[in-house]
Parts: structure tokens; sequence; C-alpha cells
């Protein structure tokens, strides 16, 4: 007897669990459940971009997943990995720091305007070479002048 009062409360906890949620809001968090972290990443990153809203937490949270892949694999991709280092902040410092502001959007515009008074400055830190062209294109394009190391 006490075996079924204990599986109706299992089964209670979780309709309880599935009726904090809307449907449309369960059909999101399932979807969400299958991504990648990786995925999650671009999705948070999307979503703050959209929203103009920032995540500091989840983004701390978000790096030790990315180190606890192994020593190996880390010094295997090494390689692809760059960092984007201001080296002068060109003429037009109000487009660079827009530019500065979109390659990291959890940069306030005091930093950023820091950054370009004091260069060299560290934009951006491991990142892939897709990405750090990328940035890179971004910041000549907006008057900077950039190395990746």
């Amino acid at each position: 007897m006490t075996d079924q009062t204990d599986e109706n409360k299992d089964n209670k906890n979780e309709a309880e669990k599935n009726k904090s949620l809307s449907p449309k809001l369960e059909k999101i968090a399932k979807e969400i459940e299958e991504l990648s972290v990786l995925e999650v990443s671009e999705l948070v990153s999307s979503l703050q971009e959209r929203l103009g809203v920032s995540a500091m937490p989840a983004a701390a949270a978000a790096a030790p997943v990315d180190s606890a892949d192994g020593g190996e694999a880390q010094q295997g991709a090494s390689a692809a990995v760059q960092t984007v280092v201001l080296t002068d902040g060109g003429a037009n410092k109000i487009s660079v720091i827009k530019a500065l502001r979109e390659i990291d959007p959890n940069l306030g515009l005091k930093e950023a305007k820091d950054m370009t008074d004091k260069v060299p400055a560290e934009v951006a830190k491991d990142l892939k070479s897709e990405e750090a062209a990328e940035a890179k294109k971004k910041l000549e394009e907006a008057g900077a002048k950039v190395e990746l190391k």
C-alpha cells in the first residue's frame, strides 16, 4: 500500500512540474533541452542582442563548461584560437566603440571608450579563427587598426 502512495506522490510531483509551464513554454523547454551547449550559447547571445539585455551570470557559468572538455582537446584547438588586439582606435572613435560593443555586447560604453584610448587593448580572447577575422573586419571597417594573435 505504501508503494502505491509513493507512486501517486511521484506522479503528482511530475504533474505539478508540468503544470508550472504553459504548453507553449513546455514545448520550447523541451526543444532547448535537445540543443547542444554551443547551440544554447548561440541562442542566448542572439536573444540578448535582440532584446537588448545582458545575462552576466549565465555567461560566467558557461565559461567553465567550455574548459571542461579536457586538456588534450583544448591543446589541439589552441592553434585555431586567436585573440583580437586593438592597436589603434582610429580617427572615428564613435564607430570603433559601436563595433567593440557589437563584438562584445557585455562591454559598457565607458569600457569600450577606454579601449580606444588605451591601446593596445585585448578586445576578444580565445575566438575561433572565423570569429576573430569577422571581429577584425568590423573594427577595421570602423577605422581601427587590429592585430590577431
